[in-house]
């Protein structure tokens, strides 16, 4: 007797559910090993979406070969089961020590040997169960089963930012995880036993008799995901590389993305092409024109709002077109799935792999307006020269848009490079005085600037002036004495002129391209009479392996954007920075930030360490190119907060009772995210 509908599509939608949760699960623990950067996820997406093109290319495999495809499901699935119990307590390997030297290759190897076959398992169900529905049930192909699928993943994604990661500890998030694919396997081990003893119905019960689907069409099934993906991929980077890499903001731009899924598949006849179309046409332009304007940024909120809105209507019109040319017959189901995962895992691919080995800048948000207004041209070209002209001028546009793009990023620019930790532009700029001043940016976050003025090259500006926490630990942490400093991020390498002859720096930068601009365009390395070394990869990593510091300041300011890796920011990173202080050693946390109000944390962070914290805010000074900053400076110390430099500038360091301090284990910032702030 067939399964009833009810198990096929509970076992989707547990398979799909679990899907996505593992996802932002296993992207948070390779963070740490990657230095926290926002392109960790979206590599991660690509390894997730190339996957996923496996497990459908899988699941069309196993429906050309029925008679023995229960049998090599329930191997798969019963070699998934055990890699998980057996993975239980890690998903990663221990050592990663090399990783950020090769943190693509990185990704994929630790994601492949971790949950590369469970996640390939979990990919496929959806295709192949509507099949083996289909044959046991008979009737007509059950696409409303694909939109159960995305609404499992839906549901995990507004799961894990919400709940899941804000209450419970990565080692029970796993646990959890590996319980719930146990039951997962345990039905789909019935239902491949109940595939295996069903008679298969005749061909002429289940299939319409349709002529079979043009490449025209095969090539839309194909592309319209792309488009779909590229939108994805580059308007979750947006968001992310100037806010933080963390789960909550990945999460957003998937959840919209996936609720076109649902909408275009499940509710079909809601979709208005006329309606989509025009809103459509109208984000692009406004949108588009909006990132040709680099000096221009939006209040977070609003810009939240706005991409999301943009990336929402572009994949709802992606999916729906796409959906509207589904196939009609069961022997094209599997290849129609495959093509739209294939689409996907292109589109994730061009932005998160090519587009930064390609271009020296951030085009991808260009580019995927464009891609999607060309293929609005095609999908509308039968509606008459009205839409033709409307989409041929709009993709005009976009890609006037993008050249103006090109030429805002290179107006003033002598230096432009990218690589998978960012895009980084340096700038030189003529001042009132008739001098020159050069500016290192990520994105449109400054990382350093230098007067070239005479008696002002060796001026600290932005965040390191004088008055600021960085300068006041300098300046009181040691007397007369040599200093021993650590700073981790590089940036221009603005701390170095706080060096003497008799100091020692040691900076600590996980980008390779900073080093050689900080050496070669800046002359604040160089300059300083203080001996400097350096230590190339991430911090953590960094500090692991080697022996005491002795440092009498660690400064952490290492920033991406205006993201934080928040491996740096929790208690086993705080006793590694203990295990390099000197006795009286002052740790000093560049907490800076639009988006995230940090100081309660590293209060709660303190506070955990027996550790005294004190804020320090500076205000801006123009003519010396110093920025308002906010520091946050720990010491075991019982005499440096009362020096009186540091007593007159040093506040309270606020706290928040919801606050529980951060751990390798744990952490979340919703209670700290100030969205409202621009």
């Amino acid at each position: 007797m067939p399964a009833p509908r009810l198990l096929y599509g509970f076992t989707i939608f547990l398979g799909a559910f679990l899907l996505f949760l593992v996802e932002p699960m296993a992207a948070k623990q390779l963070l740490p090993a990657l230095g926290g950067s926002s392109a960790v996820w979206l590599t991660s997406l690509v390894f997730f979406q190339t996957t996923l093109l496996l497990g459908y290319l899988y699941a069309h495999w196993l429906t050309r070969t029925p008679v023995r495809s229960w049998r090599n499901h329930l191997y798969l699935a019963s070699l998934a089961t055990a890699i998980i119990l057996i993975a239980t307590q890690r998903l990663l390997p221990a050592n990663l020590s090399s990783s950020s030297d090769h943190p693509v290759a990185t990704i994929f190897i630790d994601l492949t040997l971790t949950i590369g076959l469970p996640f390939l398992l979990l990919s496929s169900t959806s295709p192949l169960l509507q099949i083996w529905f289909l044959r046991a049930n008979g009737g007509t192909i059950p696409y409303r089963l694909f939109a159960l699928s995305n609404a499992g993943s839906l549901l995990a994604l507004i799961a894990y930012p919400f709940i899941v990661e804000p209450n419970l500890t990565l080692k029970l998030q796993r646990t959890l995880w590996s319980f719930g694919f146990a039951v997962y396997a345990g039905f789909c081990v019935v239902l491949a036993r109940q595939a295996r003893t069903t008679p298969q119905p005749e061909v002429s019960d289940i299939e319409p008799t349709t002529p079979p689907t043009s490449a025209l069409t095969k090539w839309l099934w194909f592309l319209l995901p792309m488009a779909a993906a590229m939108q994805l991929s580059a308007v979750t980077q947006h968001l992310t590389v100037n806010i933080a890499a963390i789960p909550l903001l990945w999460m957003l731009p998937l959840a919209a993305y996936l609720l076109t899924f649902i909408l275009a598949f499940e509710f079909p006849s809601l979709y208005r092409r006329g309606i989509v179309v025009r809103l459509l046409v109208v984000m692009l332009a406004a949108l588009g024109y909006a990132i040709s304007k680099t000096d221009v940024s939006l209040p977070i909120g609003i810009a939240i709002i706005f991409f999301l809105a943009e990336a929402f209507i572009a994949c709802l019109f992606c999916h729906a077109e796409a959906c509207a040319l589904r196939p009609h017959r069961s022997a094209e189901t599997t290849l129609f799935y495959l093509l739209i995962a294939a689409g996907g895992a292109a589109g994730t691919f061009f932005i998160g792999i090519l587009s930064p080995l390609i271009f020296s800048a951030n085009y991808d948000l260009a580019i995927s307006f464009f891609v999607t207004a060309a293929l609005a041209v095609a999908v509308t070209w039968n509606d008459g020269w009205p839409q033709r002209l409307l989409w041929s001028t709009a993709s005009g546009l976009l890609l006037f848009f993008a050249i103006m793009l090109h030429t805002a990023y290179g107006h003033d620019a002598i230096l432009e490079v990218r690589n998978f930790y960012g895009t980084l532009r340096v700038k030189q700029l003529p001042t009132n005085h008739g001098d020159i001043e050069r500016m290192l940016l990520n994105g449109t976050i400054q990382h350093g600037t230098q007067l070239f003025a005479p008696g002002l090259t060796r001026t600290p500006t932005t965040y390191y002036a004088d008055n600021s926490g960085i300068g006041l630990a300098l300046r009181n942490c040691c007397d007369d004495r040599p200093r021993n400093i650590g700073v981790i991020g590089l940036g221009t390498g603005t701390l170095a002129t706080y060096g003497t002859a008799s100091d020692h720096i040691r900076f600590y930068e996980i980008n390779p391209l900073v080093r050689p601009i900080a050496q070669n365009l800046f002359t604040y390395l160089r300059d300083s009479p203080a001996q400097i070394t350096f230590a190339d990869g991430d911090a953590r990593t960094s500090l692991t392996s080697e022996s005491p510091r002795n440092f009498d300041v660690l400064a952490i300011d290492a920033f991406s954007g205006d993201a934080i890796p928040l491996h740096l920011l929790t208690t086993e990173a705080i006793a590694l920075y203990k295990k390099h202080l000197a006795p009286d050693g002052v740790l000093a946390f560049h907490v800076s930030n639009q988006y995230l109000n940090l100081p309660p944390e590293i209060a709660q962070l303190a506070t955990a360490a027996n550790m005294q914290s004190k804020l320090v805010e500076s205000q801006p000074d123009e003519s010396l190119g110093a920025f308002r900053s906010t520091w946050v400076l720990l010491t075991t110390s019982q005499t440096f907060f009362s020096r009186p430099e540091i007593a007159n500038a040093a506040t309270t360091t606020p706290t928040d009772a919801r606050l529980r301090p951060w751990t390798d284990d744990y952490s979340t910032i919703l209670p700290i995210l100030q969205l409202a702030h621009h």
